[in-house]
């Protein structure tokens, strides 16, 4: 049975920000509208993450109401209504007279009024939140709603006194997921580990890397993860050097390493894998020395993964690996302390060790407390581990190094007393993945 999030956790989780909010203030949160592609085109619809968490509900134009004024329902929601000759285009509606059984929510209103109801619902609250810069539309419209009470004030409307930003507490509660989501979570990471491995028996010299990708696209849809969850990454030989790399157009090439950055969506949840691998399914002595190297500062970033630890200590910890490993390779001069110690490494190893996985690639979630200390981690948040050494062709590194770029990444799951690897199955050591490979 596939793992799904049940309607009532989006209710409770309406209710812990109904709980949260002060009295007497409304918080608005927007769908995502539907985006063209080209003339008459769309691109596939993706709803906005924080209406998601807060809804589960899939479909374009539509604003959550969260009200703690005692004279108002507490969650209203203006969607779409029904349209019988619009949908025999698009699909069909939820409506909003259907929104209050279907999802839990106290009314349903439809979204052509929402801008003539906004005076009304926002008259003698304290103050409106909102996700500010998410939507322009809904801001505007908050903005010519409190206009017109500011300027009817003396027949008894009362003017919100402030906007404010709904993002911090939504932020936290995004942070920590539920038993529920990690349950979808480890799906979407199931299914990205299949597409790997999947892919590493399809290489070959010859192969473009815009076929890895299709490969991957086929694996994920497959099993009901219909698009991934960020533009992959398939970069062969040099190409791997580039961290954002998405042209994927190249051809693979006997000798050379690819690397694959890659994740599917299930249901709105992201993956996130990286693994690097030889073409011709054999790595030589050099990519062999590099990539062992990235392993062990993976491994040792583990040791420091569990709560009450921070990911400031793990990126130490990992960068100190590849730092010392460079030094004894001669790819960095000098003495290994000082190596270290001035961060000559960065000019290899050049991105953060880790980010939040949720809804979106890149969660949302501060790194840093209210002291502005690292974040300690706890139970239920969900990170990558990411550690990589690139290595230019134009680097000034030994020849024999140049147009190596590597990166192994996994997706953790703090737990009471370490961590659960939900992206292990995916070879990973050079000896499992030439093995895999040669089957």
């Amino acid at each position: 049975m596939q793992p799904v999030i049940p309607q009532d956790e989006f209710l409770r989780r309406r209710q812990r920000v109904l709980d949260q909010l002060p009295a007497n203030v409304v918080a608005l949160v927007a769908a995502n509208e539907q985006l063209i592609r080209s003339n008459d085109t769309e691109f596939p619809f993706r709803q906005n993450s924080y209406f998601h968490y807060l809804t589960g509900f899939n479909e374009p134009d539509a604003v959550l109401m969260l009200s703690t004024l005692s004279s108002q329902p507490g969650s209203v929601l203006f969607c779409q209504d029904k349209d019988p000759d619009a949908e025999v285009w698009h699909g069909l509606r939820l409506g909003y007279h259907n929104a209050p059984n279907a999802l839990g929510i106290d009314a349903g209103y439809n979204i052509d009024q929402l801008e003539q109801r906004l005076p009304e619902l926002l008259n003698g609250t304290e103050s409106v939140f909102l996700l500010l810069g998410e939507d322009e539309s809904l801001e505007h419209d908050v903005h010519q709603a409190m206009a017109y009470l500011r300027e009817t004030e003396k027949r008894g409307n009362k003017v919100p006194h402030r906007i404010e930003d709904l993002r911090p507490l939504l932020d936290t509660m995004r942070q920590q997921k539920s038993a529920n989501e990690l349950n979808v979570m480890r799906e979407a990471a199931r299914i990205t580990g299949n597409a790997f491995k999947r892919i590493m028996k399809y290489v070959q010299p010859g192969v473009f890397e815009y076929q890895l990708g299709a490969e991957l696209q086929h694996e994920f849809a497959m099993n009901g993860a219909l698009y991934p969850a960020y533009e992959m990454i398939c970069g062969g030989g040099a190409n791997a050097c580039v961290l954002h790399y998405t042209d994927n157009r190249d051809q693979l090439h006997d000798g050379d390493l690819v690397l694959v950055d890659a994740g599917a969506e299930y249901q709105g949840y992201a993956a996130d894998i990286t693994r690097t691998f030889p073409v011709n399914g054999k790595f030589s002595e050099e990519q062999k020395l590099l990539y062992d190297l990235v392993l062990e500062a993976q491994q040792a970033a583990f040791e420091k993964i569990k709560p009450g630890s921070d990911l400031v200590a793990a990126t130490k910890a990992a960068a100190r690996v590849i730092s010392d490993g460079l030094t004894k390779l001669e790819i960095l001069t000098g003495d290994a302390d000082e190596n270290f110690e001035q961060q000559r490494w960065k000019k290899y190893f050049i991105h953060g060790l880790s980010h939040w996985l949720g809804l979106d690639v890149h969660d949302v979630g501060r790194y840093k407390d209210a002291e502005n200390n690292p974040l300690k981690l706890q139970p239920g948040m969900v990170i990558t581990v990411e550690p990589g050494i690139y290595i230019a062709r134009d680097s000034g590194a030994d020849e024999r190094w140049r147009g190596i770029g590597i990166r192994i990444e996994d997706d953790l799951v703090i737990t009471e007393d370490g961590f659960e690897n939900m992206t292990e199955s995916v070879p990973k050591t050079t000896e499992e993945i030439e093995t895999w490979m040669q089957k």
